[in-house]
């Protein structure tokens, strides 16, 4: 069963039991109000025994009354702040109180850890809703007055009241800007803004913990280097685990993130190896390399179908662009379905699940040696120090005209050096994030340059499958050419590039 996605912008309000609601129309916020009768709601919340939803800021809740009674997941938006929410819906017979429809479990599998889900508070509440229009008739926003009852066993526990204010669109600009108007009004007569969720206000204290993996702060230079490796792998798992939940959402770039942070990881382990754990650190590092590989499929295939499609576009004859994109597009595609589906199948796997409750133990109990309770400039440095070394002398071997696999060896000694800068950049200041930022562009540049030669052998794959009337495999061998220009013109721009990466490592500390 499918779910729907609603994204909601909305601000919460506490009020006390005698807050004088004002008369909206009265206030001039709004060209028309339209009120509604109330009516009841009753919300049944679901979660683990230690709160593992609420501690990541996921509600869920089965509510009946309403109109958009059903099962109701909500999730917070990357980059957005707490007032921005995705709300995925299924219908009120998709499962009944205590019985989670599995489309939900199965997109916030990565945060349960195979805990299981129980109801855990119910609430009821008197609604009455009103709408704010404009001069057209728009409903912009809605201004929502709840009385709640907490249940247990039926009994009401405690009352307490809140305003809720969401815009009806949350890309309306003037729906926000409205939104923004009322807030500020109900605030000006004594309305307390409040991040609370209903549930978590009724449960009290326990949903405000942290999450299972918790973001640890960086220490400074004269810091433990395993507070630094804590904290790094802390954010790294963190960064896993919600791409994770956005991959099995489908949401754009999900898969990027999630094999980035499995990378970062993987890296993190290897640069740090003397300070780690062998027998903890090696099989870590094995199965972040398995997942992803297992994402790198569908990621490797949506940037050449957008790389090539957008290359096929720059050709001089437009009839070589039409046929080019057509076969990128009808062979890639169908690639991007198969590596779709065996991805979500490794993501529901158990080896995943095991890979999960590995990494949240290491973030929290980072898997190290005596040598990690050594300074971070004692330890650190030198291995960030190391990590730039291996990659100097790598690229020292590279050639203009040399062959790709060995740009390709540089390529990913740079990401290496790149992510061990950005794991010491905060610990050690300014010169060390200049040289992180330097080391990006180095992987970035680097990492076109991969991507041309490996157009180029998808465009040969192609061509030798292309139409018998040999237009086609005309047209895909001149795609073939401007992809093997576009590799070498990536060389001579690192040939640029690379002097000043050499600059900023002197400064960092970690050349001379």
């Amino acid at each position: 069963m499918s779910f729907s996605t609603h994204r909601e912008v909305e601000r919460k309000l506490r009020v006390h039991g005698l807050f004088d609601l004002p008369d909206l129309a009265a206030l001039d916020l709004a060209d028309s109000v339209r009120h509604h009768e109330p009516y009841v709601m009753r919300a049944v919340y679901h979660d683990t025994d230690s709160l593992a939803l609420f501690r990541w800021g996921v509600t869920l809740r089965r509510r009946e009354g309403g109109s958009d009674e059903g099962w109701h997941m909500k999730l917070p938006v990357a980059g957005a702040d707490g007032s921005a929410r995705d709300e995925l819906r299924l219908p009120l017979d998709a499962g009944p109180v205590g019985s989670v429809p599995s489309a939900l479990v199965e997109v916030v599998a990565p945060l349960l850890r195979e805990q299981p889900l129980r109801p855990v508070v119910t609430l009821s509440t008197e609604r009455t809703k009103a709408v704010l229009l404009d001069a057209e008739g728009r409903e912009l926003v809605e201004l929502v007055d709840d009385t709640v009852s907490v249940l247990r066993d039926e009994r009401i526990v405690s009352v307490f009241r809140e305003l809720e204010v969401e815009a009806v669109d949350a890309d309306d600009p003037d729906a926000i800007a409205l939104l923004s108007t009322v807030v500020d009004a109900l605030v000006a007569l004594g309305a307390e803004p409040s991040t609370l969720s209903k549930a978590a206000a009724a449960l009290g204290p326990r949903t405000a913990e942290p999450p299972d993996v918790p973001a640890w702060p960086l220490p400074g230079p004269d810091g433990l280097a395993v507070d630094a490796l804590r904290s790094v792998l802390s954010e790294h798992v963190r960064h896993l685990l919600l791409a994770d939940v956005g991959v099995r959402r489908d949401l754009p770039d999900a898969v990027h993130q999630m094999r980035v942070a499995a990378r970062r990881l993987r890296s993190t382990l290897a640069t740090f190896a003397p300070l780690m754990d062998a027998e903890t650190a090696a099989p870590l590092r094995e199965e972040l390399k398995w997942i992803a590989s297992e994402l790198g499929a569908i990621r490797d295939t949506e940037v050449m179908i957008e790389r090539l499609g957008r290359h096929a576009d720059d050709l001089d004859n437009p009839l070589d662009a039409q046929l080019a994109r057509q076969a990128v597009d009808t062979s890639l595609q169908l690639r991007l379905h198969a590596a779709r589906s065996s991805a979500l199948a490794a993501l529901r796997s158990d080896r995943h699940a095991q890979l999960v409750a590995d990494l949240t133990v290491a973030a929290v109990d980072p898997p190290v040696t005596d040598a990690a309770f050594a300074t971070c400039e004692q330890a650190l440095l030198p291995l960030v120090a190391r990590s730039w070394r291996r990659l100097a002398r790598a690229i020292a071997d590279l050639e203009l005209d040399g062959p790709s696999h060995e740009w390709h060896e540089a390529r990913i000694k740079a990401k290496r050096a790149r992510y061990a800068a950005d794991a010491a950049a905060g610990i050690f200041g300014r010169r060390m994030q200049n040289f992180a930022r330097t080391l990006a562009d180095v992987t970035e540049l680097l990492g076109d340059h991969q991507d041309a030669h490996i157009a180029q052998s998808i465009l040969r794959e192609l061509a030798a499958q292309a139409d018998t009337d040999g237009s086609t495999g005309m047209a895909l061998g001149v795609l073939h050419e401007y992809e093997a220009d576009e590799e070498i013109i990536d060389r001579y721009r690192f040939d640029e590039l690379w002097p000043h990466a050499r600059s900023r490592a002197v400064k960092a500390g970690v050349a001379r």
